[in-house]
């Protein structure tokens, strides 16, 4: 019976600390679903509308998922690998984001309708993540965009703040298995989006998003990603070279991406709420 005392012990540590080391992507399983369900794929998988009456309908299971995400204790989270703290953040703001747009959904046009001064829906702490009251402003730029931190750019085609000009909001939840994958795929369906991203009729110029403009820095400060496989970016014109037969049709005019003398012109934001019944 001694001897059985110290192994039930050791089973019960092992079984403790396997759990703690557990990586959270199999909790975001329920958020996949919900995505799968009420996510559409549309101009080819390029973008995406939200069935937010779908979302409606849904809610308890949606609030379920988020409350998951709460009882996440910061020193469990801190306990992750990078790719797992960074899917986990990812997810927490795409699942507030659509939290958020419900609480006034039909009755709301733009994300923007909550306020820009008061009521402001990215620096309004409406959650509790990781111990704290926070903010979508709190996870994308005091957490993801952190110097330091993850130094990952295509955080931006990943992130989705419920606007039509916005990057689009994944089928799927992000997992740290295939995280890199996926935040390349999200990169090349934002930049295959001649909406959102193209040449100029006449060449010459590279028409992009604003989110090239608003987070320049993202692209000129020699990051290399969360995996420091992929080469340090340095500009954005060198990260559209290594892209440019997404973002042009004609040989001409990807050589001129290529050759990074492409002028850039940044277009103007849709910020309409990227509702499916629209």
């Amino acid at each position: 019976m001694r001897s059985f005392v110290p192994l039930l012990a050791l089973l019960t540590h092992l079984v403790a600390n396997s759990a703690i080391a557990q990586p959270f992507d199999h909790s975001h399983a329920a958020w996949t679903a919900l995505l799968k369900k009420h996510v559409v794929l549309v101009d080819g998988g390029k973008a995406s509308q939200v069935h937010y009456a779908g979302f409606q309908q849904d809610r308890a299971a949606l609030k379920r998922y988020l409350d998951s995400l709460s009882k996440v204790a910061p020193q469990e989270f801190g306990g992750w690998s990078k790719a797992q703290r960074m899917a986990f953040l990812i997810n927490a703001y795409n699942a507030h984001t659509v939290e958020k747009i419900l609480t006034r959904y039909p009755d709301i046009r733009s994300i923007w309708d909550f306020g820009k001064v008061f009521g402001n829906p990215f620096r309004d702490q409406f959650f509790m993540l990781l111990g704290r009251e926070s903010s979508l402003d709190q996870i994308e730029h005091g957490t993801l965009r952190k110097a330091g931190a993850y130094d990952e750019p295509r955080v931006h085609f990943a992130v989705n703040c419920a606007a039509i000009g916005c990057p689009m909001l994944r089928e799927e939840a992000y997992v740290a298995a295939r995280l890199d994958a996926q935040l390349e795929e999200q990169a090349r369906r934002f930049l295959s989006d001649r909406s959102r991203n193209r040449t100029s009729a006449g060449g010459g110029r590279l028409e992009v998003s604003n989110i090239f403009d608003w987070f320049k820095e993202d692209w000129t400060s020699g990051y290399q990603g969360f995996d420091n496989r992929a080469a340090p970016i340095r500009s954005r014109e060198q990260y559209f070279a290594g892209y440019a037969e997404l973002l042009a049709d004609r040989p001409e005019h990807r050589k001129q991406i290529e050759d990074q003398k492409a002028e850039l012109r940044f277009l103007d934001y849709d910020w309409a709420l990227n509702d499916a019944r629209r």
